[in-house]
């Protein structure tokens, strides 16, 4: 049986990587003004956002709520087709319960239908890659609860390490304590963190200075990746461009022939991890 997929503005694709994939929007509000991201990141304007952020602004997002999921999800069903979502972590987000609950009541109704969902244990590019190999099931015709298979099979191999330029935007949503991240501000300590196998966010290294952030980011790909055709590199950045081409060309270094994808980080995530993210996002041997 054909299936449509779903991610949302959190799976940071590009419009080139969308094919087959449609993208739930995200709400959040900066300063109390209620803002929507659709999730079309080339026409988002990160220097903007993340200046905001810089200025002081108060950003906070919701999780995507289950008459959301309904709604979209019931009119695919409807059609007489299955629906694969590919959530963001539920390690960091309630989004991903509200789906599975949409998805029991939806299957319900829809006896003969199947949805699925990817609890990615990520964000970012973390899930959009899942994304985008759900999509590609799809496209050559994979039967549905197969597909299904080999999504969750691929959770554990999307890595996804991270640093941050200022450790204080993970402090004011709990990830450090705040003498964690006075001492690191006044060292000059950056955080490298990742998604682990629980979907929470952890430090796995400390770096002195941000050069060695990234050479850390770097090590991460050396130590972790998995050679092959289908390898896919994507490095987001939360308005720090120079960096992002910096580890793209080490990346290049290793393997040459690996297509990158380089891209703003987008906003819903990005409010809480800060101007001066810089991610990595690729398939290896485990998180």
């Amino acid at each position: 049986m054909y299936f449509t997929v779903f991610a949302d503005g959190t799976a940071n694709l590009p419009r080139a990587m969308l094919e087959g994939i449609t993208l739930l929007p995200c709400d959040y509000t900066i300063d109390g003004v209620p803002a929507t991201y659709s999730g079309d990141v080339d026409s988002f304007d990160g220097h903007s956002f993340y200046e905001k952020l810089r200025s002081g602004s108060v950003i906070r997002t919701s999780l995507l709520n289950t008459q959301l999921f309904l709604s979209h999800f019931g009119q695919v069903l409807a059609k007489g087709l299955d629906v694969i979502y590919v959530s963001m972590s539920s390690g960091i987000s309630g989004t991903c319960n509200a789906a599975k609950v949409a998805a029991r009541e939806l299957m319900k109704t829809y006896r003969d239908r199947l949805v699925h969902v990817v609890d990615s244990l990520g964000c970012g590019f973390g899930n959009g890659l899942l994304a985008v190999r759900a999509a590609e099931l799809s496209r050559h015709g994979a039967e549905t609860r197969k597909a299904a298979q080999v999504l969750d099979g691929e959770v554990p191999h999307i890595c996804q390490y991270f640093t941050v330029d200022d450790i204080n935007f993970l402090k004011r949503t709990g990830r450090v304590s705040g003498i964690t991240a006075k001492i690191a501000t006044v060292l000059g300590i950056k955080p490298v963190l990742y998604g682990d196998a629980t979907g929470h966010i952890v430090s796995c290294a400390k770096a002195v200075g941000r050069k060695k952030a990234i050479e850390a980011l770097v090590q991460k790909y050396e130590k972790k990746r998995i050679d092959s055709p289908a390898q896919k590199v994507c490095i987001s950045h939360g308005d720090c461009p120079d960096d992002a081409k910096a580890l793209a060309r080490m990346i290049r270094e290793i393997t040459p022939s690996v297509p990158i994808t380089v891209c703003q980080h987008e906003p819903f995530s990005g409010s809480h991890v800060g101007p001066g993210m810089l991610g990595l996002f690729f398939r290896g041997k485990e998180r």
